[in-house]
């Protein structure tokens, strides 16, 4: 449970996905002046370092963030999350990543709030001092980050525990993605309670599940389990990169379930996923899928084989 860590797997696939989608959403609520609670259950180290040991032991990165790097026609969607990566490689080499934590922080204003939960003490360790040198730093476009206390506020919580005392946020309007690292089976289930609770509690904010695409069993039940869930609205979209390996392990594709999705989220996902596919697909299998839905009842779907 608390060995994961996720600098072995930094701007894989899995990552373009979550991070280009968690960008639109952030880019959507901020369009309302009223401030905005971003929390993050499984923050992470914040930013990873691609050129150290743990990412060059299997170098997932080069088939993810690598097959965009050098790319020079990339949708638009893509600019916002490309121009914070290259933010922090300025010299044009891809030696740095950074986690949802940094590119959340890139998008809020000064009025929006991050609380940002992580348990393993290596990353919190690493997760705060990321954090902190972010609160200082004076990006490329000359925006300086507002402060550290209340805007940031990083903690040694169980994400999924921590998020019953943040909500409703008092500003009546968050985003919050849960992502766990599901190297636990048991991650599945206690994000589905997360989740159940989060909506009770708050029922208008915007909930983010990531989940991996695998051959475990509770992998394959859990896209189900979310889609039973009574909630308002929601939207899926999932990227499958390859077909599973002969011995069924690896990750090959991953989800994002959104509770409460802007309105025009599945506009911008028509026009990026195929793109992805198309840059990030490893064989001849490699599709996406997009489905809304409302309450229980699925209403469209569309894939992309």
């Amino acid at each position: 449970m608390f060995s994961y860590r996720h600098a072995f797997h930094a701007g894989n696939h899995a990552d373009v996905l979550k991070h280009a989608v968690l960008l639109a959403v952030l880019q959507y609520v901020c369009q309302k002046e009223a401030a905005v609670f971003y929390i993050d259950t499984h923050a992470g180290a914040g930013m990873y370092a691609l050129h150290k040991a743990e990412a060059q032991k299997k170098k997932e990165f080069e088939s993810g963030i690598g097959k965009l790097w050098n790319h020079l026609d990339l949708p638009s969607q893509l600019h916002e999350y490309m121009t914070c990566i290259r933010e922090l490689n300025p010299d044009g080499v891809l030696r740095h990543y950074p986690g949802s934590p940094c590119f959340a922080e890139k998008i809020l204003r000064s009025q929006d709030r991050l609380r940002l939960f992580e348990l393993h003490s290596t990353e919190n360790r690493i997760l705060s001092g990321n954090m902190a040198r972010m609160a200082t730093h004076v990006a490329a476009n000359g925006r300086k980050s507002a402060g550290r206390g209340k805007r940031i506020m990083v903690e040694k919580k169980d994400g999924f525990a921590a998020l019953k005392g943040q909500l409703p946020p008092p500003s009546k309007r968050a985003v919050v993605l849960i992502d766990p690292p599901y190297e636990d089976k048991q991650d599945y289930r206690h994000a589905i309670v997360a989740l159940t609770d989060a909506v009770k509690r708050f029922a208008s904010g915007v909930y983010m599940v990531w989940y991996p695409i695998v051959q475990r069993l509770e992998a394959r039940r859990f896209p189900d389990q979310l889609r039973r869930l009574p909630v308002r609205e929601w939207l899926e979209v999932t990227l499958t990169v390859s077909q599973p390996t002969p011995d069924g392990f690896g990750l090959y594709g991953s989800g994002l379930f959104i509770v409460n999705p802007p309105w025009k989220l599945r506009e911008d996902l028509e026009s990026l996923m195929p793109a992805l596919t198309s840059l990030l697909g490893q064989d001849v299998s490699a599709r996406f899928d997009i489905v809304e839905g409302v309450g229980k009842v699925p209403v469209k779907n569309r894939e992309e084989d």
